[in-house]
């Protein structure tokens, strides 16, 4: 039996900034649409919007008249006119749009080269990614130093659950952070890659020259967010050594305890056995009380004083033969 294809159709709602600065959103916005407004391919689109973590992966890569940026919670369209952002109904978006939007519309204070739409688009998304990456790696840690010492004073349940939840928004941000460097790595050892990222159109007269130009612009646009991810990256790693420092303090700490623990259970019962030896001996002289032979001259006192000093030699010798084998301490 043939199964028939689901003819449900997707939209989103996709927030728009164009050259001009306008800023408008797109209600309902169809996967046909998409593709004829920015020109960019199905399987670019469905990777953008995935939900699926598998498929959903780190990319910033030109097209022929877009660049498709899949950079932590930075989903975008760049085209040479407008940038289309896929995830418009999340709250972080919200200052990378008008972070866009002051871009384009504020002149700049200083006489500098005015760069194409897409260089300024797309440094603001690089902006936005990396600074959510730093501040959730500052957050992080300012809270891992407060759990580490509370867990240096205290060892307890609720310390150790919160170092615990520590370490793993700490390997979740590293990997994160991570693919955004491998990533601007891997496009700033490809001069072709970087190339097909100007969707502006250059005509004949401008020639190579203003496109070598272009790229040497990526470059070290991509080249400066590479050296702040690494920052980040250095920052992140520097938590982990001292996650993973507190742990093997922990660690020994709870080791010698639990060899206090051993020792003090080979002390109790070392003096266990010879106080059960001790109880015999007075056990079967209780029986024979009567007897006359340990009435005459107080010869039971003088056998429950000799066992208890037996006792006592026996106890001393133990120790001090487990000391000799560095048993104890």
């Amino acid at each position: 039996m043939m199964r028939r294809r689901s003819r449900i159709r997707r939209e989103w709602t996709v927030a728009v900034v164009q050259a001009s600065g306008e800023m408008e959103s797109l209600e309902a916005a169809g996967k046909q649409e998409i593709m004829r407004r920015t020109g960019v391919a199905a399987r670019d689109l469905r990777r953008l919007v995935s939900s699926s973590s598998s498929r959903s992966r780190t990319t910033i890569v030109g097209r022929e008249c877009s660049i498709v940026i899949n950079l932590d919670h930075v989903k975008a369209i760049i085209t040479a006119n407008e940038a289309l952002f896929m995830n418009s109904k999340d709250p972080s978006l919200i200052p990378l749009l008008q972070n866009l939007h002051n871009r384009i519309i504020l002149p700049p204070s200083s006489p500098i080269k005015i760069l194409p739409f897409e260089f300024v688009a797309l440094e603001a998304c690089l902006l936005a990614a990396s600074t959510s990456l730093q501040n959730e790696a500052n957050i992080l840690e300012q809270e891992s130093h407060t759990a580490l010492d509370n867990l240096t004073l205290e060892i307890c349940t609720l310390n150790l659950e919160r170092v615990r939840q520590i370490k793993s928004r700490l390997l979740a941000i590293t990997r994160r952070a991570q693919k955004v460097r491998d990533e601007l790595e891997n496009l700033l050892d490809d001069d072709e890659h970087m190339s097909e990222m100007i969707t502006t159109e250059i005509t004949m007269e401008e020639s190579w020259v203003s496109k070598k130009s272009n790229v040497e612009e990526v470059e070290m646009l991509l080249g400066a967010y590479f050296v702040e991810i690494g920052g980040t990256l250095n920052k992140l790693f520097s938590v982990r050594e001292e996650v993973e420092e507190t742990e093997e303090y922990i660690n020994g700490m709870l080791h010698e305890k639990e060899n206090k623990l051993l020792q003090m259970a080979v002390r109790v019962g070392t003096a266990t056995v010879i106080m059960e030896a001790f109880i015999t001996v007075l056990g079967i002289l209780a029986i024979n009380i009567n007897i006359e032979l340990f009435n005459k001259h107080g010869l039971f006192l003088w056998i429950t004083g000799g066992c208890v000093a037996s006792s006592i030699f026996l106890y001393v010798s133990a120790i001090l033969w487990y000391r000799h084998k560095h048993l104890l301490d």
